[in-house]
């Protein structure tokens, strides 16, 4: 199965050298599901000449927000549109969970609550499930045919499901403790407060339950379903 990756944005430099961009990041976290995987940079206005090239398609997270005036985001959904109603199998991670929501008819906006970084927990159907968010906005009115899958009291809408079409994730199931660490050192100072930055790094050998979301977003493009 050929998954295509739509790359958002890009990891801050000094990551990328050490850890991949984005899009190694999810090859990595969906290994051994037999997944092929073709990137495009649709940040740097790199888009797929037609939405049957892949068996999926899976969009990541980016510093830029889907509210703002960036070139790459009209056409951007404008393919998720396409996917959509193509009944193509769609994945949204962070930016990739927000885009997907405003361009169905949902609405994201800068929180007013302020940040997620670091180890959050959710409720998760029956389970709890631990993740590392790194967001500040975030899905406040989810698109009409979306389902609530996760939430915590800070993000009601951190992952929603289309029945068979997406499946989309506020947290970074993608993201291990080293990159967040990383994140913090190089992307958080005069941006995210202090104190919660000092949290990020005294949480980062508490366990996440990366693997179990990527079980679910591999069974997501194969069955169309998360259980």
């Amino acid at each position: 199965m050929k998954i295509g990756i739509l790359q958002a944005g890009h990891a801050p430099d000094e990551l990328r050298t050490t850890q991949g961009n984005y899009k190694d990041l999810f090859a990595t976290l969906l290994a051994g599901n037999t997944f092929r995987f073709e990137t495009w940079d649709v940040v740097d206005m790199d888009f797929p000449a037609q939405i049957n090239l892949c068996d999926g398609w899976l969009i990541t997270g980016s510093k830029h927000g889907a509210y703002e005036d960036h070139a790459f985001i009209p056409p951007l959904e404008e393919m998720i549109r396409a996917i959509y109603a193509a009944d193509i199998p769609l994945v949204g991670v962070c930016f990739g969970h927000q885009i997907i929501a405003q361009a169905l008819g949902g609405t994201v906006t800068k929180f007013d609550g302020g940040w997620a970084v670091g180890r959050q927990t959710y409720d998760w159907g029956d389970d709890t499930v631990a993740l590392n968010a790194w967001h500040q906005d975030q899905v406040t009115h989810r698109p009409q045919e979306s389902q609530v899958v996760g939430k915590n009291t800070f993000c009601q809408n951190a992952a929603l499901i289309y029945g068979k079409k997406a499946f989309t994730v506020q947290p970074h199931p993608e993201f291990r403790s080293d990159f967040v660490a990383g994140l913090a050192q190089y992307r958080g100072p005069g941006i995210v407060p202090d104190p919660q930055l000092t949290q990020v790094m005294n949480t980062l050998d508490e366990p996440v339950d990366n693997g179990l979301i990527a079980t679910q977003i591999a069974k997501f493009f194969k069955e169309r379903t998360i259980v």
